[in-house]
């Protein structure tokens, strides 16, 4: 007895042991000494710099197809040639390292390398100028924390003269200004928010805009749309309620695109997607809901004039075989009258991202078919078959032709030239 009651004492005494081990073990009851404080603001500088590098989309061009995040390789073609993304962890060799804040920031700023080259605008530093020094720093901390990766970086092949870049002295004269965000006064807190966020880490314009010859776009169009060079996807203009100005949508309508990648009004496909899955659906409820006010506070700049009736004209054999093609492939989820089945299925009717003048978007949504991002928001999203090994180059004009000029659409005809010019290209 008397052995088995030391065990029992025993037993008791390292159970108080342990329970005293885990009260001044357990999170929360450490005491706050100067060092663990330190450690608490270097944690928050590296989440408010994870945050930002989502909303910046860092990761979209500076990861190779299956590569390690942040470690660079992937190509960027161009209409000059390819570029290769740099590796951006914090090797000391082949990264970014040793690399300080004040060089990151002046990257960031100003678009010069550590080593005093001049970086290519595919590098957008014209919209990276506009972010902070304070949120520059966080995204360095942040840089520097994740796990570095020694790859070495590859050298671009651009065609000459594109590959000397004292050449882009002259264009960052036309094109580049520098600065910071300057919060308007006479608009809201929330709406300068969205103004930051759209314009600088965004980068929303360097797609939304029209690019010239040479790379560069006039910042007096800035949103009103262009073709994505190399892509062959339109943006559509964000400032034109004939493309996809948001003048008479709601801001949820438009926070919910952004961040779940679908609403009531639409769905992202191709790059915007990738922009959605990658950065956007990261975004906070707040910054979501102020880009969102932004953005359909753009003024809206209708340039160009609806088709006249004669361009919208439609040979009968054409709708007919349009007609049919419809009813056999997508009445099933977008109805016989184009009204969709919100959100999951978008509307055809009244949809104007059918109806631009450019047709590149549906003829390439039929072709490759398209598939909203997987997100937080919507983690199960419906996507959209291919047709384009059931569908011959006159079906497919006909059925776009069809959706775009039916129930009141305003678009008018697609070719069989234009389906099969985009039918070579690989689907992005």
């Amino acid at each position: 007895m008397r052995k088995s009651a030391r065990i029992v004492l025993s037993l008791a005494a390292l159970g108080v042991a342990a329970a005293g081990v885990l009260y001044f073990l357990r999170p929360g009851v450490l005491p706050q000494n100067k060092n663990t404080a330190q450690l608490s603001a270097s944690t928050q500088q590296i989440n408010k710099g994870e945050y930002l590098a989502r909303a910046g989309d860092c990761v979209a061009c500076h990861t190779a197809p299956n590569g390690t995040a942040f470690a660079g390789g992937r190509a960027m073609p161009t209409p000059f040639g390819a570029l290769y993304v740099p590796n951006i962890t914090p090797d000391d060799e082949t990264g970014i390292g040793q690399w300080t804040s004040d060089e990151f920031y002046r990257m960031m700023h100003t678009g010069v390398s550590r080593d005093g080259s001049l970086l290519y605008p595919a590098m957008p530093y014209p919209q990276y100028t506009q972010v902070t020094r304070s949120d520059s720093d966080a995204i360095y901390a942040y840089l520097m924390s994740i796990p570095p990766v020694k790859q070495k970086n590859r050298e671009h092949e651009l065609r000459f003269p594109y590959n000397n870049r004292d050449l882009l002295i002259g264009w960052r004269t036309l094109y580049f200004k520098e600065g910071e965000y300057q919060p308007n006064p006479k608009q809201s807190a929330e709406w300068n928010r969205g103004a930051y966020l759209v314009k600088g880490l965004g980068h929303c314009a360097m797609c939304h805009t029209a690019v010239n010859a040479l790379g560069g776009s006039s910042e007096s169009k800035a949103f009103e749309g262009g073709m994505i060079p190399n892509q062959n996807w339109y943006a559509p203009s964000l400032t034109s309620n004939r493309e996809a100005g948001l003048g008479d949508w709601k801001i949820q309508e438009i926070a919910d695109l952004l961040q779940a990648g679908i609403s009531h009004r639409g769905t992202v496909y191709g790059p915007m997607a990738e922009v959605t899955f990658n950065s956007l659906q990261y975004l906070s409820d707040d910054d979501a809901k102020a880009m969102a006010v932004y953005l359909k506070a753009l003024p809206q700049k209708d340039n160009s004039p609806p088709p006249t009736s004669q361009a919208r004209l439609v040979a009968p054999e054409t709708m007919e075989l349009g007609s049919k093609v419809y009813a056999a492939q997508c009445v099933m989820c977008h109805g016989a009258e184009g009204k969709g089945q919100t959100p999951e299925y978008p509307p055809l009717a009244g949809n104007r991202s059918i109806t631009m003048e450019t047709p590149v978007n549906p003829i390439r949504m039929v072709l490759n078919g398209g598939y909203p991002p997987g997100t937080r928001k919507n983690p199960r999203p419906h996507g959209m078959p291919p047709f384009s090994h059931i569908l011959n180059d006159n079906e497919v004009a006909a059925v776009v032709t069809y959706i775009r000029v039916a129930w009141g659409n305003s678009g008018t005809p697609v070719n069989a030239k234009q389906v099969n010019d985009l039918r070579t290209l690989l689907p992005e």
